[in-house]
């Protein structure tokens, strides 16, 4: 699968309170909660980004709570992967059971620049900055993680599942 959007730049530490704010978290409806995702990182994120383009952040992205949905709010507003230098452990988890693919990458974290076009292939973990003309390398996901992404995630996946096995 091959993902191609604009950056969109954030720093360290961004924590599931910036993703989407408490205040929100009355509803788990994804279109709602895409109408407010970096709403305190940034008020004009969802103004501006586009489907398909990528979140970039520093280390340590998406700590704080374990709810799942930051990973849904991203997601649902269009969002297609996120790349980090590292991300909380249960974030990156939730956003795989969520099926958001994600990749750490401290080289490309450090060199994306807010607004570079970047093209991910995310069976390969390879991050072309087509901006720059560089090339930079996350670890792929195993062949089963990159097939509930594919699925749109754990719930989706073990539908299917039970689906075919009926």
């Amino acid at each position: 699968m091959k993902m191609q959007g604009q950056a969109w730049r954030f720093g360290k530490d961004v924590d599931t309170d910036l993703i989407i704010p408490a205040r929100y978290l009355n509803t788990s409806d994804p279109n709602e909660l895409a109408k407010h995702c970096m709403e305190d990182a940034d008020p004009q994120f969802v103004n501006k980004v586009k489907p398909g383009d990528i979140i970039v952040a520093e280390k340590n992205f998406g700590c704080g709570s374990s709810r799942e949905h930051a990973p849904i709010a991203i997601k649902a507003a269009g969002v297609a992967c996120v790349i980090a230098k590292s991300f909380a452990r249960i974030f990156y988890r939730n956003s795989i059971n969520i099926g958001l693919p994600i990749f750490e990458s401290p080289e490309a974290a450090a060199a994306i620049a807010e607004g570079d076009t970047l093209e991910v292939d995310a069976r390969a973990g390879i991050i072309k900055n087509l901006t720059k003309g560089e090339e930079y390398q996350a670890a792929p996901f195993p062949e089963f993680m990159q097939t509930l992404i594919a699925k749109g995630g754990l719930v989706n996946y073990v539908k299917e599942k039970v689906k075919n096995n009926a």
